[in-house]
C-alpha cells in the first residue's frame, strides 16, 4: 500500500496530498505520516512548495474529519445503531459520548498529530455526542496544522532517511494508543473492583 501511495504523491503532487490525506482522516488505513515525511523530503529538494505542502495536506486531513464527524452526528438511527453494536451496548456509547465531552478540544488536538490511529473514532464519537462543531473545528484545524507541519518538517530535516524516521514514528503512536488503552482499562478494573467491595 505504501509503495502505491507514494507513486500517486510522485505523480500527482498536491492534489493526490490532498485526497490521500482526506481518505485516511475518514478512517481508510493509509501511511499518512510517512506520506507527510515523504512529502518534506520533496520540498528539502524543491521539488514541493513547502507552504503548499502544509496547506494542501491540512486542507485535506481537515475536510476528511469533519466527514467523520458529519456521520457521527447526523448518520441517521441505521448508523448510530451499528456504531453502537461496535461499541457493544448503549451504555459503554453513553460513556464514550461523555468522555468526548469532558475531552473537548484536547481530545481532538492531540489525536490529530500525536495519538492519530485514534483520529477518526475522535470524530465519531465528537459527533455522536454533539460536541459543538465550532469547537470540533477550531481544534482540529489547529491540530491538523500542527500535526502537517510537524510531519513535513521531520521529512525536510531527515531527508536522506525517510523510511527510517517514518517507521520509528508509527510505532511510537501505536505504543502512545497501547499506553492510553492500558490506563483507561486499569482504571476501569480499579472502579469496577471498589464497586465490588462495597
Amino acid at each position: 500500500m505504501s509503495d502505491q501511495v507514494l507513486a500517486a504523491l510522485a505523480h500527482y503532487g498536491a492534489p493526490a496530498l490532498f485526497a490521500i490525506v482526506a481518505i485516511a482522516a475518514v478512517g481508510i488505513p493509509l501511511p499518512v505520516t510517512l506520506l507527510l515525511i515523504v512529502t518534506g523530503s520533496l520540498a528539502a529538494q524543491r521539488v514541493m512548495n513547502v507552504g503548499v505542502a502544509i496547506g494542501v495536506s491540512s486542507a485535506g486531513s481537515v475536510l476528511g474529519d469533519q466527514i467523520g464527524y458529519a456521520i457521527g452526528r447526523w448518520g441517521g438511527s441505521a448508523l448510530q445503531s451499528r456504531f453502537i453494536r461496535m461499541l457493544g451496548s448503549p451504555e459503554r456509547l453513553r460513556r464514550i459520548d461523555d468522555k468526548a465531552k469532558a475531552w473537548g478540544g484536547a481530545g481532538v488536538f492531540f489525536s490529530r498529530w500525536l495519538v492519530t490511529p485514534l483520529g477518526p473514532w475522535i470524530n465519531l464519537a465528537s459527533g455522536a455526542a454533539r460536541y459543538s462543531w465550532i469547537r470540533f473545528t477550531v481544534w482540529d484545524v489547529l491540530g491538523e496544522t500542527l500535526g502537517c507541519a510537524l510531519y513535513i518538517a521531520l521529512g525536510m530535516v531527515f531527508s536522506d532517511r525517510v523510511q527510517a524516521v517514518g517507521a520509528i514514528l508509527g510505532d511510537l503512536s501505536w505504543a502512545l494508543v497501547a499506553v492510553i488503552a492500558a490506563v483507561l482499562l486499569g482504571r476501569m478494573l480499579f472502579r469496577r473492583k471498589s464497586a465490588d467491595a462495597t
